[in-house]
């Protein structure tokens, strides 16, 4: 599911998770605390008495999911931003065309697939696809996820990957009315992942990205190895706000429920142009022009920011607005350059309100091969490699938009750059990065 800042997991007994579990025909043990497989303590939960999610789902219409505190079926782009280990922490969820059969209970159940990826200071850290389905009453199942965690670009672990059915049941990840002491298991598979939920709050308004929610709820959620966390939900939204130990994941922005039906801002538009030059390969004597084009970016910034702007990537962009600045008074070409993306990436979060979702990640493959460019320069192996790994990932969300014959090339310049980077040949990477850079340009013109 979309937050994965939980902590180790301890390996339960078995047989004391299964009398947890949803059954048809058995009765439900009451448990308030699982045993530990080391036989030394338990894991205190909820009793049954306070379970939601015991009862067994009947499954009519899946794929129509509309419980509003877990609304996948209308989140087709989300960016959550936040900081671990005291990194900045970027987090995608995108809703993929494609569905899934799950076969769990007896019943065969068509799953929708999110694809939850996930950036620590700015690298991919870790990619997961989630399935999910509705039953009848209306509250979310969740049935799975595909995990991998990458170091350098390169899967070191796929720790936490379960199927429903394969591994274990199906787990509720939202009640059809949740109400204060409900608690459900939204993962409850033995020694892969246990987190349950109790509701401490209800009926709360918060402060959006686009104005106050009203609606919003509290869980605590319980980890295998005791530890807890504070998770929100807001309607419109689903998961909200996540922090524990000192590190936070916070929504900034989803669509369509903070999208606007308006034109895209001029000053976005000066931002993105401005942003894009900036990223391009630039000499010294270039850096002239760069303090005019910074100067325009920060006045159309300025003016944009007037009318307001969701408060986490406004954070961001002055951020990278600033340090943008600084390079180009520096006259420091390489910083240049990275900041240029790095304030890109906020930008494009900001055209997300006003543009088509596919039209956003056309946008950051652009940022993403610019990215290429800067690290091939460096002879920077892992980060060439998580790269390519973001542009893969993004790839996957706007192939079935384009026409075939581009969705061809894509494909063809993301393997030669894959084999590039295995071999560490930067000169070919960077020339695949330029190929697929001429590309989308091309594509924006005829588009």
């Amino acid at each position: 599911m979309s937050n994965r800042m939980t902590a180790p997991l301890l390996t339960l007994s078995l047989s004391a998770m299964l009398g947890a579990f949803p059954t048809t025909g058995h009765a439900q043990t009451p448990v308030a605390c699982i045993p530990l497989s080391t036989g030394s303590g338990c894991l205190e939960v909820a009793p049954d008495s306070a379970r939601v999610d015991l009862k067994q789902p009947v499954f009519s219409d899946p794929t129509t999911i509309t419980n509003p505190l877990f609304p996948i079926s209308d989140l087709h782009s989300v960016v959550f931003l936040g900081h671990v280990d005291g990194k900045l922490f970027r987090t995608e969820t995108t809703l993929l065309p494609e569905t899934r059969v799950i076969e769990w209970n007896g019943l065969k159940v068509e799953c929708l697939t999110s694809q939850y990826v996930a950036y620590l200071d700015g690298r991919i850290q870790e990619v997961a696809l989630d399935w999910y389905a509705q039953s009848d009453d209306g509250a979310v199942w969740y049935f799975g996820e595909d995990v991998s965690d990458f170091e350098d670009g390169i899967v070191v672990t796929n720790e936490g990957t379960w199927l429903a059915g394969r591994d274990g049941p199906a787990a509720m990840i939202m009640p059809a009315n949740p109400q204060i002491g409900d608690a459900f298991r939204t993962e409850t598979i033995p020694g892969v992942a246990f987190e349950e939920v109790t509701i401490s709050a209800t009926d709360l308004t918060l402060h959006g990205p686009n104005g106050p929610v009203a609606g919003a709820i509290i869980g605590t959620e319980l980890h295998q190895d005791g530890t807890t966390e504070e998770k929100v939900f807001a309607p419109g939204y689903g998961e909200f706000r996540t922090g524990g130990g000192g590190d936070l994941e916070a929504m900034a922005l989803a669509v369509p429920t903070d999208a606007l039906d308006e034109p895209l801002p001029a000053e976005l538009q000066v931002l993105a142009t401005g942003s894009a030059d900036l990223a391009s390969t630039i000499k010294s004597a270039d850096l002239d022009a760069a303090t005019a084009t910074a100067e325009a970016m920060t006045s159309a910034w300025d003016a944009y920011s007037e009318g307001g702007a969701p408060a986490a990537i406004a954070a961001e962009l002055n951020g990278s607005l600033v340090e943008l600045v600084g390079a180009v008074d520096a006259r420091a070409a390489e910083v240049t350059r990275q900041e240029a993306i790095n304030a890109g990436q906020s930008i494009v979060d900001l055209q997300l309100r006003y543009l088509p979702p596919t039209d956003i990640n056309r946008a950051r493959l652009g940022l993403w091969a610019q990215q290429v460019l800067v690290d091939a320069e460096a002879k920077e192996a892992g980060a060439v490699m998580s790269d390519i790994v973001a542009l893969e990932l993004i790839r996957d969300r706007v192939t079935h938009d384009l026409d075939a014959a581009t969705a061809e090339s894509v494909d063809t310049i993301l393997a030669d750059l894959h084999a590039a980077a295995e071999a560490e040949d930067f000169s070919a990477a960077s020339d695949a990065a330029g190929e697929l850079l001429d590309l989308l340009a091309a594509d924006q013109q005829v588009g």
